[in-house]
């Protein structure tokens, strides 16, 4: 009897265990079985022929071949409000079936984040597929301005930083590194971007910038023309010569320390690929899984690198964790850190 009844007590083990086990099997067969023959919409929160427009476009060409079923993909391109209007229609308007992959200017991080309970968005409430980059950012000065580092500009008149706008990254990272390190320079933030930016520091017009690595043009490293004074992305990268130090590395307050992590977290993002909230968590988990793949396709590497478009993935975890960091400072970094950006 006992025998009999310890072998109907694993049987039924068994069966409640295949049958706990079966829901999630069922739930990845699903979604395997849910993208042959549909469209994916990437859309794209800025105008067509800029960079994030670019980083789309390349992923869109190599994507669909690590999704199960091969799905056509089709880039929306979507510009308004600085790249905001294509995140909100992908929480407000796009239905959550996973066939909505949205990119966007990744600086709306910073200013979710500075205008607290009165932003429209908080990117914590997203799904997070990846980044094809991190946004590799340095500041340098021309050679003849003779700065070679930040305790240069102690003992020379006032140097003069260029911006491509107000607001953008490239004005905001000079004004933390002026505001954090009480540095004589002034921000000159009238430029339409960073070609015109960089033939005004050729032509002596501007002692130095703070652009993203994929700005500097080539023959200012092989030439060396430039000082580079320091990187503003904690992670080393080859493109970026070896020593140049990370900027928050050059302070020992850990005041200061925790601003510029706050202010340069949303850089190791860079190229953002984003989803509803409401997506089913396994077809996030498919197309995470095909976002990695497509990232390391020596296919999509090498049209890359035909391009000019540099490639250090991020994954959907990791960017997703990146975000939760943002979110969990302190008020009170986030005040100082609204002032440190101020021009």
């Amino acid at each position: 009897m006992m025998g009999q009844a310890m072998r109907a007590f694993r049987s039924a083990s068994f069966g409640i265990g295949m049958a706990l086990m079966a829901p999630s099997a069922t739930f990845a067969q699903e979604a395997a079985a849910f993208y042959p023959g549909k469209t994916i919409s990437m859309v794209v929160g800025v105008s067509a022929g800029g960079g994030y427009d670019q980083y789309a476009r390349l992923l869109s060409r190599h994507y669909a071949k690590f999704i199960p079923g091969a799905p056509t993909i089709v880039v929306r391109n979507l510009p308004g409000a600085g790249s905001l209007s294509a995140v909100l229609f992908t929480r407000d308007v796009a239905p959550p079936d996973g066939l909505t992959v949205t990119t966007f200017n990744s600086g709306l991080l910073n200013e979710s984040m500075s205008e607290g309970e009165k932003a429209k968005v908080r990117f914590d409430q997203f799904s997070w597929v990846g980044s094809l980059a991190r946004d590799l950012r340095a500041c340098m000065t021309w050679k003849e301005a003779n700065i070679r580092s930040l305790a240069d500009f102690a003992t020379r008149k006032q140097a003069v930083f260029g911006g491509a706008g107000p607001n953008s990254s490239s004005a905001n990272n000079v004004a933390m590194m002026r505001n954090l390190f009480d540095l004589n320079l002034r921000i000159i933030s009238a430029y339409r971007g960073n070609t015109e930016m960089n033939l005004a520091l050729e032509r002596g017009e501007l002692d130095g910038v703070c652009i993203s690595w994929s700005s500097v043009p080539e023959d200012w490293i092989k030439n060396d023309r430039v000082n580079i004074l320091t990187r503003l992305s904690r992670a080393e990268a080859p493109e970026i010569p070896a020593g140049v130090p990370f900027i928050g590395d050059l302070t020992p307050s850990q005041e200061r320390k925790d601003i510029i992590d706050l202010l340069l977290l949303s850089g190791e993002i860079g190229r953002p690929f984003i989803m509803s909230k409401k997506v089913a968590a396994d077809r996030l988990a498919v197309l995470r899984k095909a976002f990695d793949e497509a990232a390391r396709d020596p296919l999509l590497l090498v049209e890359a690198e035909k391009i000019g478009l540099s490639i250090s993935p991020v994954g959907g975890v990791e960017a997703e964790s990146i975000v939760t960091r943002l979110y969990a400072f302190p008020q009170d970094i986030l005040d100082k850190a609204r002032l440190a950006i101020k021009e």
